[in-house]
């Protein structure tokens, strides 16, 4: 079988979500399967590193894919121009992109529609060219994957995609997030934030992590409490609001907030293990990567309670509404001050982790890509 794969979010050293399910799936499966082979279609020169196997082929298509216009061009005109030329059985995207234009059997794999849900968080171009478009994906596809039963429901609801035509296929987590001795994770703290525990955000800062409430709730849980807990923010500013530059400016506790920017992945598997907690509070998600990361290493988590984020909790973690700041804050205070609490919330975490990793990630999709070539 020929397998032509979407592979444009392999971008060295800049892997985010869906990059890592691409990374984390496709390396994989290719090494399951090297009686087949898979043909990678990038948007620029690729790093080695995502040549998985013998099997694969790296072809280059263009335009690269940085904007509305050159998306559409990329995936109308590049994509289409190499399933002409290659034939394969099926083409996977693992981001959900597909091409109209081609009649081959396609997998896409839609891990959440937050835009439809939270339009006001895009620029209005990209959201106009979501709306219209991902519909037209979500029709066109032989068969869709996705992240999480929310989504899997949503799809259903929203575009009216029958559920018998949708895989859930979860994340999974990086296999360096392991709880750290005691011992060095107060090295980690001393390094960071002067020996003080702290509560860690890990994403791309964008107004739908809805950072800046956590922000005003960890003000609010320091002028409760007194504690002396930072706050480390670990992501890229793509995004960055006049809320988050006045709180940088203004805030009483603004010293006690640490914005690292991008980590590499040793440093993060360190401050995971380091931290009291994983606040990760969004309005919305598909999945949530970082919750998962947290149990692995071994942290509890409070999270938001709409979306995918309580299905992928579980009992792992505190459940909050992530538009009150009290409430918030509350989850914070309550982890702060009892040891007893965080002790049964990670071991709730290690038994809720067991149902995600990468190895049946990827079994779920190549069962998935099998079901597309028989459709």
């Amino acid at each position: 079988m020929r397998i032509a794969v979407n592979t444009r979010l392999l971008l060295k050293d800049k892997l985010e979500g869906i990059g890592w399910f691409t990374f984390e799936t496709l390396k994989r499966i290719v090494k399951a399967h090297p009686e087949h082979e898979f043909i990678f279609i990038f948007d620029r020169t690729p790093s080695e590193e995502f040549i998985f196997g013998q099997n694969v082929k790296a072809v280059v298509a263009h335009p690269q894919a940085r904007h509305p216009i050159l998306w559409y061009l990329f995936f109308e005109y590049g994509i289409t121009r190499v399933l002409k030329k290659y034939k394969p059985d099926v083409f996977l995207s693992p981001d959900g992109w597909l091409s109209l234009r081609t009649s081959t059997k396609s997998l896409a794999v839609i891990h959440d529609l937050n835009f439809e849900a939270h339009p006001e968080f895009l620029p209005w171009h990209i959201g106009k060219y979501y709306h219209y478009f991902f519909p037209r994906f979500a029709r066109k596809a032989s068969r869709i994957a996705t992240v999480s039963e929310f989504t899997k429901s949503d799809l259903n609801k929203r575009y009216g995609v029958g559920l018998a035509k949708i895989d859930v296929v979860y994340n999974g987590a990086n296999s360096g997030f392991t709880p750290l001795a005691a011992s060095e994770a107060d090295q980690v703290r001393k390094k960071y934030t002067s020996g003080q525990p702290f509560f860690l955000f890990v994403g791309l800062i964008h107004p739908r992590k809805n950072l800046e409430n956590q922000l005003k709730a960890f003000e609010l849980f320091k002028q409760e409490t007194g504690s002396d807990a930072k706050f480390v923010v670990v992501g890229a500013r793509h995004w960055w609001s006049k809320g988050l530059a006045d709180f940088e400016t203004n805030s009483p506790v603004r010293r006690d907030v640490l914005f690292l920017g991008r980590q590499p992945m040793d440093v993060l598997h360190q401050l995971y293990g380091a931290a009291l907690a994983l606040s990760y509070v969004s309005f919305f998600e598909g999945f949530g990567i970082p919750i998962l990361e947290a149990f692995y290493a071994g942290v509890p988590v409070i999270t938001s309670s709409t979306s995918s984020m309580p299905e992928v909790c579980g009992e792992g973690g505190i459940v909050v509404d992530p538009y009150s700041t009290s409430e918030i804050a509350g989850g914070m205070k309550k982890l702060a001050e009892s040891p007893d609490l965080r002790a049964e919330l990670v071991a709730k975490g290690q038994i809720q982790k067991t149902k995600f990793d990468w190895d049946k990630s990827a079994e779920k999709l190549w069962a998935s890509i099998e079901a597309t070539t028989n459709e």
